[in-house]
């Protein structure tokens, strides 16, 4: 397990530093100038210049990285341009909500989607399965934004239920929290339901096939140990690798997300970084993500060796 472990950080350097280049330079592909977006359009030339000059964006391409990315191994991630406020610290503190949509969004997701896929599964060509996969193909069609627009105009404008957006800390307000919380998670845990509950109809019905689920309806257990006990325990792994895989995902659904509700999460702090051309904010930003999107992946091949000791990592 330890060499395992070894092999796969040391196999997160030459893809972070993959990573780190192309963000680098996508950022520089993006049309606009930071001392334009930082001075106005009417900063005489003397000044955009000076302020290049300040921000290093007159050296040549190759020494800006090599300039950003020794930083970054010494912890210093640069400052904003957009206010001069250090770029780790803001990346941390938009983490946080962004943690917090996810898990939700996640716990959302298997409290559908597991239920449903067992239903589909044990009922199969029945009037339930038939429900549980049209819903699963509606969720899988329509695109986040286009949810989260809908699920505003429902309850937010015409029943003013819940509100449409902004956030309140869980520390402050607990039950303002969660009240924010409501429609975006639902947003994000809708189409995460509707893959889960697919994978696990389509491994419930693989494994009810099975002879050991036959010998133990054979020994006269009951049909929700069967289910429950049995079948389910050997039907999670596909389910867990579908769920590793979408987490990380996630990270990239909550761009729009986080946008349509203005949640202050790492996917609203890239869209405005970008609108601001603030190059440190975003560089960061992909950076970040693309770590906790391997270190997901990393945590997703470990809980395979607690659910099933037969895979050995090494």
């Amino acid at each position: 397990m330890a060499r395992y472990l070894a092999t796969r950080l040391i196999s997160l350097i030459p893809i972070l530093f993959g990573t780190s280049v192309v963000a680098f330079l996508l950022v520089r592909l993006v049309p606009g100038d930071p001392a334009v977006a930082l001075l106005g359009m009417e900063a005489d030339a003397r000044s955009l210049a000076a302020l290049r000059q300040q921000m290093a964006l007159d050296q040549p391409v190759v020494v800006q990285y090599v300039t950003w990315i020794s930083h970054i191994l010494t912890g210093d991630f640069g400052r904003s341009i957009q206010g001069g406020r250090a770029v780790f610290p803001l990346l941390l503190g938009a983490l946080a909500p962004t943690a917090l949509l996810a898990a939700a969004a996640l716990v959302i997701s298997l409290v559908i989607a597991i239920p449903a896929g067992i239903v589909a599964a044990t009922r199969r060509n029945s009037g339930a399965d038939y429900a549980a996969s049209s819903l699963a193909l509606c969720g899988l069609s329509l695109p986040s934004f286009w949810l989260g627009i809908l699920l505003i105009l429902a309850f937010s404008i015409y029943f003013p239920i819940l509100p449409a957006s902004g956030y309140v800390s869980p520390l402050v307000d607990p039950i303002g929290h969660l009240r924010h919380l409501v429609l975006p998670a639902l947003t994000l845990g809708a189409a995460l339901a509707a893959a889960t509950m697919r994978m696990t109809r389509a491994a419930m019905l693989e494994v009810m096939r099975a002879d050991y689920v036959r010998t133990a309806r054979a020994k006269g257990l009951s049909r929700r140990t069967v289910i429950w006990g049995h079948a389910l325990r050997n039907a999670r792994m596909p389910i867990v690798t579908l769920l590793g895989i979408q987490l990380g995902q996630l990270l990239g659904g909550v761009v729009v997300t986080e946008t349509v509700f203005s949640w202050p999460g790492i996917g609203k702090l890239t869209v405005d970084a970008i609108f601001a051309r603030d190059y440190p904010v975003v560089q960061g930003a992909v950076l970040l993500t693309a770590t906790l999107f391997v270190l997901i992946n990393l945590v997703t091949d470990l809980i395979y060796t607690a659910l099933d000791p037969r895979v050995r990592l090494s």
